[in-house]
């Protein structure tokens, strides 16, 4: 469908549900000129400009845009006007949460009190610390329960932001709090862990000042910071031996090692030292290296270990030098969080760990089938792989009932899905996208249902918006259209090109469906472009490989272009790993070298050896391809298919093969 008849009727639907059509719709330029001018921080522009953008389809994103850039001097009056100007909607939502941080920002309690539940999204980590400090303030009663939220958001607190570090310091070591001291080393060793200082100082701050400031120097030199400095005998020694230990494990893996064996282990409390293993563990299994499950072994209590600690401590095992360490696999899930091993990867390897134990009781076989039946379905990596444990192939399952003409209209009337189509047409992708998710999920209390999902989705897909089809038609509970979760855009170019260079249509519609979910204009951030996502330097290498003459790189918009320089590349990466749909997987995300590192050790299932990919994108993109790909054969050929056999099993090259093609980009 062309874009300005897609426009076009758009502005139409969206002028009849406000009644606020004009005779001449507002030019398009003023909208793009808008956004630029507030990514550029313009505010004179945005005001000079805000008139012009009247009665246009996407006011609401122009409006939005001018009030936010003079946040910080805007009246109570101006805000309010705009919340009931645009009642319902994401700008209306999205300008409440940005209005609360500042009002948490200025300790303006009292406002915030009034305004904080009239916000819908809830969706800002710092937004929810500031609601719970106004929460216990105003009700000493609330911290027992108030307490043990903060200390959740603020350990799942990446970067240091000023709500849940104010939420923190505020109740901890109150009277019925159930945030610790303790719980403050715990976010202070974290934080050194992942190299983020001012949140390790924030923690320090709130919970021991005085060591704040040894940390400067014992993130930039561990080794010399333990050899140098004499502690008096407390647990502000210790802690902060343990800070310095972790940090040296981030780099030296064997000398923090010895350290803590051989010095310090015994001077530590034994959280502190579990802990400092389970770091110790995790650094050594993230660069593959044989002694990962042996580190992890020296944990004494798996209780102390964190749910993220805890599943490299299953990853060590499963690629254990002697072959998988089950004990160890059960015994890191069942130290895990009940919301830990509710996720389907630990499911599946919790029932593999007791069918696999040495003397399995009908008990741990019972245990285990009901652990499997729980997760198993054609939705996913290990759902597809409870299936064919429980003796079961992959399939289509039935389509849910068609969705009815009066399903299709409400959707195509509902206003929050046109202004994000019409965005996405105009080029405005970010901004369609969130508003087309809050619409679908929190327009109205609990968000559409399976039907409306899918008559959203329709939709989506009807207009070519493959991403939204996709991902809408993805969160349906009960009712799965396989035609909408995994659509065949260009199914005749991807095909017949597949085909010319012996490659399987099944794997190219799967990488395609997690590198771009088919947005033929997606960019990356670091320079990928097209369906399926080809790095300008690839594609050139690529095009001189299969005599593609006189390529540019700008011709990688180019849909058929795209196609064959992306399937050329998949099919030499695929040819150089010997078939290994996973290496060929992770080498496209990834790079070629970082696959062929990770493939030395132990022989091992295809399934383990995905799970220990240790960058959390390329292990996530690895299960998806070749789920997406396993449900696409079974789409593709009308036949069962075996997650299992594509994935194989992964070990050292073969030195009988082939050398590798060591000049793959």
């Amino acid at each position: 469908m062309k874009l300005r008849t897609i426009l076009a009727s758009l502005a139409v639907v969206l002028g009849a549900c406000s009644h606020a059509q004009q005779t001449t719709q507002p030019r398009d330029d003023v909208i793009l000129e808008m956004q630029k001018a507030f990514a550029a921080g313009n505010k004179a522009r945005l005001a000079q400009l805000l008139p012009l953008a009247q009665g246009h389809a996407l006011e609401p994103w122009a409006a939005y845009w001018e009030l936010r850039a003079r946040l910080d001097t805007a009246s109570a009056g101006e805000l309010q006007q705009f919340f009931a100007r645009f009642p319902g909607t994401y700008q209306e939502d999205r300008l409440r949460n940005d209005w609360l941080q500042v009002l948490g920002q200025r300790r303006d309690w009292d406002t915030f009190a009034q305004e904080y539940p009239k916000f819908r999204m809830k969706d800002d980590r710092e937004v929810r610390c500031y609601a719970l400090l106004v929460t216990a303030l105003k009700d000493p009663n609330t911290l027992p329960a108030v307490s043990e939220d903060v200390r959740r958001n603020w350990l799942a607190q990446r970067e240091a932001d000023d709500g849940c570090t104010l939420a923190a310091a505020s109740v901890l070591g109150k009277p019925g709090s159930k945030l610790t001291a303790g719980d403050g080393w715990r976010k202070a060793r974290q934080a050194v862990e992942a190299n983020r200082p001012r949140a390790a100082s924030d923690a320090l701050q709130i919970v021991k000042p005085e060591a704040e400031p040894l940390l400067k120097e014992l993130m930039a030199q561990p080794s010399k910071f333990l050899s140098s400095k004499v502690f008096a005998a407390s647990r502000t020694r210790r802690e902060v031996v343990g800070l310095a230990l972790i940090k040296m494990a981030t780099s030296d893996i064997e000398n923090a090692a010895s350290q803590l064996e051989n010095k310090w282990g015994p001077q530590l409390h034994p959280e502190e030292r579990d802990w400092i293993w389970g770091v110790i563990g995790r650094q050594a299994a993230q660069r593959m290296q044989p002694d990962a499950n042996a580190y992890f072994s020296k944990v004494e209590r798996d209780r102390y270990l964190s749910d993220e600690l805890l599943g490299w401590k299953v990853r060590a095992a499963l690629r254990a030098p002697r072959g998988t360490d089950w004990k160890n696999v059960l015994e890191a899930i069942n130290a895990m969080s009940d919301e830990a091993q509710a996720d389907p990867t630990w499911v599946y390897w919790k029932a593999r760990a007791l069918l696999a134990s040495p003397h399995p009781t009908e008990a741990h076989r019972a245990e285990a089938e009901k652990l499997l039946q729980s997760i198993a379905s054609a939705k996913g990596f290990y759902e597809q792989l409870a299936l064919e444990e429980l003796g079961q192939k992959i399939g289509v399952p039935a389509k849910p009932q068609p969705i009815t003409d009066e399903e299709k209209k409400s959707a195509r009337q509902e206003p929050g899905l046109n202004r994000a189509l019409y965005a996405i047409a105009l080029g405005l992708r970010g901004e369609g996208n969130r508003e087309w998710n809050y619409t679908t999920n929190l327009h109205r209390p609990g968000g559409f249902n399976d039907r409306e999902l899918l008559a959203a989705a329709q939709y989506a897909c009807d207009r070519e918006v493959w991403d939204r089809c996709i991902n809408t038609s993805e969160r349906t509970k009960v009712e799965f259209d396989f035609e909408q979760r995994y659509p065949t855009p260009f199914r005749e170019s991807v095909v017949r090109r597949a085909k010319e260079i012996n490659l399987d249509p099944a794997y190219v519609y799967g990488l395609i469906r997690q590198e771009s979910r088919f947005v033929m204009d997606a960019r990356s951030s670091v320079g990928a472009s097209g369906l399926m996502q080809v790095m300008p330097a690839t594609a050139r290498w690529t095009a001189r490989k299969i005599g593609m003459d006189n390529f540019k790189a700008d011709q990688l918009h180019d849909r058929d272009t795209n196609i064959a320089i992306g399937t050329g590349y998949l099919k030499l990466v695929l040819d150089d790993f010997g078939g290994s749909m996973p290496m060929a997987a992770a080498a496209y995300n990834a790079g070629p070298s970082r696959p062929r590192a990770w493939r030395n050790g132990p022989l091992m299932e295809g399934a383990a050896w995905a799970e220990n990919v240790p960058f959390t994108e390329t292990r996530d993109y690895v299960k998806k391809v070749l789920a997406n790909t396993t449900f696409y054969a079974a789409m593709l050929t009308g036949q069962p298919q075996s997650l299992k056999a594509r994935l194989g099993m992964i070990g050292p090259r073969d030195t009988a093969q082939p050398a590798p093609n060591g000049d793959l980009p």
